[in-house]
C-alpha cells in the first residue's frame, strides 16, 4: 500500500500541471478564435466573462485524458530515470503491480468525467446557446462572416462582404435560395440591414440595389433576372438560433442533453421512422394487385395502349406514393445516428484516460526520462491518432458510413491494443528508447551534445 501512495502521489503533480497547460492552450485558442467577434460590439465584460467561463466544461473533456497521458509518461519516466522501477523489480513487483494503482486511478476519473459529460456539460453547453442567442439579437451580424458561406437558415444560404461594429448594415449581400427544389433563386444586392420580427422567429434582410436571378426548372428551365432599389426578404429564424432565451420550450441540441434523454429521443425518432416504413409496406401491400393485374390482363384490355407503358406508369404513380415515407424514414434514421454518435461520445472519451494509462507506463519505462518536453513529445503522435480517428469515425457514422459505436470506439480500440502490446512486451523484457539513435535523424543544431558555433 505504501508502493501504491508513492506510485499514485508521483502522478499529482504532472497530471495537475499538464491539466492547467492544456486548459490554458485551450482557452488561449477559444479567445484568439471568438474575443475578436465579442469584443468592441457592445457587450458587457460580464457577458463575455460568462460565455468564456461556460465554454471551459468542453475544454475540461478534452484536457483530462491528454493530461492523464502526460502525467503517465512523466511519472513512469521519472520512475525510471532514477532506477526506481529498476529497483521494484529486483523486489519481485511487476509493471502490473506498477500500473494497478494508476490504473484504478484512471478509473475513478473516467467515472468522474463520465458523470461531468452527462450532468455539467449539457447544461453549460445549453447556457453558451443562450448567452449566443441573446449576443446574437443584440447584434445578429455577428453570426455572419465576412466572406463565409451561413448556412444555419433552412433552404438558405448567406454571404457577406463586409460587415459593420456600430450597426447592423451589411455590405456585398449574396444569398441562395434553394428552399423549393423546382426554383433555384440567387440574390445579390451592394447593401443591406439584417434586424428580427417582434416575435425573434423571422430574420429580415432589407436589401438596396441589387439584382434576382431565378431558374424555374418546372417550367422547362425558365430563367429570369428582376433588379431592384428596394427588397425585403423574410426568412425563417429558427435554425439561426434567434428564439427567445427566457422560452422554456426552446429544443436542446444533442450536445446540450444527457445520455439518458438523448437515448429517450433516439427511441422516439425510431417509433416514427417505424410508423413511416409501416404506411409505406401497407400502400405497397394495397398496390401489389393493381401491380399484378397488369401483368396478367391480356393486350386488348388495354386497347391499343402497351402493356409496359401501363406496368410503367403504375410503378412510378407507387413510387410516387411511398417516397416521402421512405424518405422521411432515411431522414430519421440519420437524426438518430446523430444522437447515437454523441450517447457513444460520452463514454468514449472519459474511457481514454483507462487507454492512455496502458500506453504511457510503457513508453515512460522505455523512454527513462520524466521532463514534461519527453512526455508532450511522446504523447503528441498517440494525441494526433486518437482524435484523427474520433473525428473520421464520427463523420463516416454521421453519414451512415459506419454503425454510431464503431465510429466512436474505433479510436479506443486501435489505440488499447497498442498499449496491450507495448505493456506486456515491457513487462516481459526491459526494453527502453535509444535515444542516440534517434538524435541521428535531429538537426545537429538542435542536440545538446552539438559544438558551439564558431566565431569568425
Amino acid at each position: 500500500m505504501i508502493l501504491w501512495r508513492h506510485i499514485v502521489r508521483v502522478h499529482v503533480a504532472p497530471f495537475l500541471f499538464s491539466f492547467v497547460l492544456m486548459m490554458f492552450i485551450f482557452l488561449l485558442q477559444f479567445l484568439m478564435k471568438f474575443l475578436d467577434q465579442l469584443a468592441g460590439k457592445g457587450l458587457s465584460a460580464a457577458v463575455i466573462a460568462e460565455l468564456v467561463t461556460m465554454n471551459l466544461a468542453w475544454m475540461v473533456v478534452l484536457a483530462v485524458p491528454m493530461a492523464v497521458l502526460v502525467s503517465t509518461l512523466m511519472a513512469f519516466g521519472g520512475l525510471a530515470a532514477t532506477n526506481q522501477v529498476t529497483a521494484m523489480r529486483a523486489s519481485g513487483v511487476s509493471l502490473y503491480r506498477m500500473m494497478a494503482p494508476v490504473f484504478l486511478a484512471s478509473i475513478v476519473i473516467c467515472g468522474l468525467l463520465i458523470s461531468f459529460n452527462n450532468d455539467v456539460l449539457p447544461d453549460a453547453n445549453h447556457r453558451v446557446r443562450i448567452l449566443t442567442t441573446d449576443i446574437s439579437r443584440k447584434k445578429p451580424t455577428l453570426t455572419l462572416v465576412p466572406g463565409l458561406f451561413t448556412q444555419l437558415l433552412q433552404g438558405h444560404s448567406i454571404l457577406v462582404r463586409k460587415t459593420f461594429e456600430n450597426s447592423n448594415d451589411l455590405e456585398g449581400v449574396t444569398i441562395l435560395d434553394y428552399s423549393n427544389p423546382s426554383i433555384s433563386s440567387t440574390i445579390t444586392a451592394e447593401r443591406g440591414r439584417i434586424s428580427f420580427s417582434p416575435d425573434y422567429r423571422k430574420l429580415i434582410m432589407d436589401l438596396q440595389n441589387g439584382e434576382i436571378h431565378q431558374l424555374n426548372t418546372a417550367a422547362g428551365s425558365q430563367y429570369r433576372i428582376i433588379r431592384f432599389e428596394r427588397h425585403r426578404i423574410a426568412m425563417d429564424a429558427e435554425g439561426f438560433n434567434f428564439q427567445r432565451s427566457q422560452d422554456n420550450s426552446i429544443q436542446r441540441g444533442d450536445r446540450e442533453m444527457s445520455a439518458a434523454m438523448m437515448i429517450a429521443h433516439v427511441d422516439s425518432i425510431r417509433a416514427l421512422q417505424a410508423q413511416r416504413l409501416a404506411s409505406a409496406d401497407r400502400v405497397l401491400k394495397q398496390n401489389a394487385a393493381n401491380l399484378l393485374s397488369t401483368q396478367a390482363l391480356p393486350l386488348p384490355a388495354y386497347g391499343s395502349s402497351n402493356p409496359d407503358v401501363v406496368r410503367r406508369n403504375t410503378v412510378q404513380s407507387l413510387q410516387q406514393q411511398i417516397e416521402p415515407d421512405v424518405m422521411q424514414a432515411h431522414y430519421y434514421d440519420l437524426e438518430a445516428r446523430r444522437f447515437l454518435v454523441e450517447i457513444h461520445k460520452k463514454y468514449a472519451i472519459p474511457i481514454a484516460c483507462v487507454v492512455f494509462v496502458l500506453i504511457g507506463a510503457p513508453l515512460g519505462i522505455m523512454a527513462r526520462r520524466g521532463t514534461f518536453g519527453v512526455g508532450a513529445s511522446l504523447s503528441l503522435g498517440f494525441f494526433l491518432l486518437y482524435w484523427a480517428c474520433l473525428i473520421g469515425g464520427e463523420k463516416l457514422a454521421d453519414r451512415g458510413m459506419v454503425s454510431p459505436w464503431l465510429g466512436m470506439w474505433i479510436a479506443n480500440i486501435v489505440l488499447g491494443v497498442i498499449g496491450v502490446y507495448l505493456t506486456i512486451r515491457t513487462a516481459r523484457e526491459n526494453l527502453f528508447i535509444n535515444w542516440s539513435a534517434m538524435s541521428r535523424f535531429v538537426p545537429k543544431a538542435w542536440r545538446s551534445d552539438a559544438p558551439p558555433p564558431q566565431t569568425p
